[in-house]
């Protein structure tokens, strides 16, 4: 790597009020990014609860802001801090422009939000815009419904960020499978800045990883997953209830029960599983990538991260979607079914057992997504390195040169 690539500084923000699939994303582009450049530093931002399960690349980091969690009503409370949410937005938003300030980065992205859990990322963006670093807002192939996000986008205030901060908008995902922005009332100098990038591709570690020893069960296995597990409690159910009455199933299966999933539910699913020879469950694993190269099957919920390991690890896969409170993952579940990629089943609310032992019966016989694949598919993150290489050697900052030793961020402590 050449003189230029000295020093080179990305911000990430994730703003994780609950769940895997942002920090998931957001470690998948920092681990990428630092893997095509021996001189470059990532900081993450989140808010995640569990980003310290999580194994981290040399060069990244993280600052864990205070968690916060959404609920039923659509209001925010803290996770765990018995303060005002007002007062734990507040201290939020001043990690992230402390931070900011300290690390001084060269590129910064934003998951998701363009300005941030609750407008807790605006300040930031002045400061960081008013010094010409490129704003970048990564956002995953499907959103939701445009009338539903015409309404949340209106409510945030989401177009005038993206004319007035962002330099580019980049969409994870192909615009044959899902256009995100499809039907949102954009102006053409905003559309012009979005660029689709390809899925993440998903990778084995480079070395390998320990997992807890199965007791009952080996590989080749179903790997039924619905990720953090916050609102997969149904899925399970509907799995188990199918090994429950039909022993014979060809495979195995291993659940992954997820670390939001209620403790109740986690316990009650942990002794339906004692009683199956054939059914293993398990909590939580940082290293799924490992489990599902295993599995000769999965059966997930279709958020947009094990879709990304289903088609990375070349899976058939049974896609069992929520449909509220967003339609995201219907969204994503029926367009990869149309094409080939992977099989949908409907919750109707009555999760017949038989119908799903059936469907499983089948699920090792479909064709893996390869067969099906549009060119390309997978170019995620090569796509994300060149774009931000655009971006740095563009920007007149000259990532590199010196500069003053800033005051100590506080990357990787608990905030």
């Amino acid at each position: 790597m050449g003189s230029n690539d000295r020093d080179v500084r990305v911000l990430i923000y994730s703003h994780d009020s609950f769940g895997l699939g942002h920090l998931r994303r957001c470690r998948a582009i920092a681990h990428s990014l630092v893997g095509e450049r021996r001189a470059m530093s990532v900081l993450i931002l989140t808010g995640s609860p569990i980003i310290g399960n999580f194994d981290f690349r040399a060069r990244v980091d993280f600052v864990r802001v205070p968690g916060v969690i959404k609920l039923r009503n659509g209001d925010y409370t803290s996770l765990a801090l018995h303060i005002d949410i007002e007062e734990t937005l507040a201290i939020r938003a001043s990690i992230v422009r402390h931070t900011a300030e300290a690390f001084d980065p060269d590129l910064f992205i934003v998951d998701k939000e363009p300005l941030g859990l609750r407008g807790e990322v605006a300040d930031t963006l002045d400061l960081l815009k008013g010094r010409g670093v490129p704003l970048v807002l990564g956002l995953r192939d499907v959103l939701d419904d445009p009338m539903t996000l015409n309404q949340e986008w209106e409510r945030k205030k989401a177009v005038p960020a993206l004319r007035d901060y962002y330099d580019e908008i980049w969409v994870y995902g192909m615009p044959d499978i899902c256009n995100p922005l499809t039907g949102i009332g954009l102006p053409a100098s905003i559309r012009s800045k979005v660029r689709f990038t390809g899925y993440l591709r998903r990778d084995l570690p480079a070395e390998p990883v320990a997992h807890s020893p199965l007791s009952k069960i080996t590989p080749p296995y179903l790997l039924v997953t619905p990720g953090g597990g916050g609102d997969g409690q149904e899925m399970v159910d509907w799995v188990l209830s199918a090994y429950e009455s039909a022993p014979d199933l060809p495979y195995p299966a291993l659940i992954v029960l997820g670390p939001f999933m209620a403790s109740e539910d986690q316990g009650e699913f942990l002794a339906r599983c004692e009683r199956l020879p054939n059914v293993e469950a398990i909590t939580f694993d940082a290293h799924m990538e490992s489990l599902l190269d295993q599995a000769v099957g999965v059966v997930a919920m279709g958020g947009y991260n094990t879709f990304c390991e289903i088609l990375s690890f070349d899976k058939p896969a049974l896609i069992v979607p929520r449909m509220v409170p967003r339609m995201e993952q219907y969204i994503r579940a029926s367009r990869a079914q149309d094409l080939g990629l992977a099989r949908m089943l409907l919750n109707d609310g009555v999760r017949d057992s038989a119908v799903m032992a059936e469907t499983l019966r089948q699920l090792g016989e479909l064709p893996p997504p390869s067969t099906n694949m549009p060119p390309g598919m997978l170019a995620g993150l090569d796509n994300v390195n060149e774009l931000a290489d655009r971006l740095l050697h563009r920007n007149g900052r000259q990532p590199g040169a010196l500069r003053p030793d800033p005051p100590q961020a506080a990357a990787g402590a608990e905030q």
